[in-house]
């Protein structure tokens, strides 16, 4: 049996990328769901939701309501300081961390 090896590394670090994109700007979950798709680490914005409540449910993520051009308030999902504090350790470790992966994988060649 295959591994999918991109879902993997996707599913590793996919909740850290949403924290980071929510550290620049506060941001409703189909404005947050189409860049994620476009950069290939989620398939669909049914995947964003539980991920979403996951975060929220770890006090990582606060949901707010919103005044939009429609009548209805949107949800907003925006990082709480405790999320603040997780992608901070993330950065922390993942430099040295993805240095050491591709020293040990490298690029193929043998020297």
């Amino acid at each position: 049996m295959a591994t999918d090896i991109g879902a993997q590394l996707r599913k590793g670090v996919v909740e850290f990328c949403i924290l980071g994109l929510l550290q620049r700007e506060a941001t409703y979950g189909w404005k947050l769901s189409e860049e994620l798709i476009a950069r290939g680490l989620i398939a669909s914005i049914g995947t964003l939701y539980p991920i979403l409540g996951r975060l929220r449910a770890q006090g990582l993520v606060v949901l707010s309501d919103q005044a939009a051009e429609s009548d209805r308030p949107r949800k907003y999902y925006g990082l709480t300081p405790a999320g603040e504090r997780q992608l901070e350790e993330f950065r922390t470790q993942w430099a040295p961390f993805a240095h050491t992966v591709s020293d040990l994988v490298g690029n193929g060649s043998h020297e």
